[in-house]
């Protein structure tokens, strides 16, 4: 009865918050722009006990890209499920570095524009519903259950389709595109 309660004080659980600083990779045809979003979620992992852990997460993200075409301005907001599973280094119990694999799945797309429309097509139909990369960052513990740290989110996997020639909304970027964020949170381990 017990085994539980022996197995969950062996794990470091934890939930943070913060902002995603984004920016898309090539520009072609929409003047992209830098943007912010924001990023909750939480994690666990075994409690450390040597200098090598490991820690799985999942966060959702508000990512995207502002852009401006002709006399179109606007914002596409994309919301993705990420799922990094990292390789942490524990230097003392203060101070870490993490890095590893993201899976992201994309939850919902948006449009925010003045003058842009789809037609008859989902915005699903032009951004890959399944995506990947890296991740590395690092975090300090202050005080107490409290963290801060900040990480690098680098595409692997193109954001948008390859439209085969065909004819895209004006936001749609001609050339494919991925997707860099640096992530800064807050949170507390429990």
């Amino acid at each position: 009865m017990l085994l539980p309660f022996a197995s969950f004080s062996q794990l470091n659980i934890g939930v943070k918050g913060g902002i995603n600083l984004i920016n898309v990779s090539s520009e072609a045809g929409i003047s992209a722009g830098n943007r912010t979003g924001y990023m909750l979620g939480g994690y666990i992992s075994p409690k450390p006990k040597k200098l090598i852990g490991f820690r799985s997460e999942i966060i959702l993200s508000r990512q995207g890209y502002d852009f401006k075409t002709g006399t179109t301005t606007g914002n596409v907001n994309l919301d993705y499920l990420l799922l990094p599973q990292l390789i942490t280094l524990n230097f003392t119990k203060k101070f870490h570095l993490h890095a590893g694999g993201q899976a992201a799945f994309l939850m919902n797309a948006a449009i925010d524009s003045s003058g842009s429309s789809t037609g008859n097509s989902s915005l699903f139909d032009y951004f890959n519903r399944f995506t990947y990369g890296i991740v590395a960052g690092a975090e300090v513990s202050p005080v107490g259950g409290l963290f801060v740290g900040s990480r690098l989110n680098v595409s692997l996997k193109n954001l948008n389709r390859d439209n085969n020639g065909g004819t895209s909304p004006g936001f749609i970027p001609k050339e494919l595109i991925k997707n860099n964020v640096v992530q800064i949170y807050a949170g507390w381990r429990f």
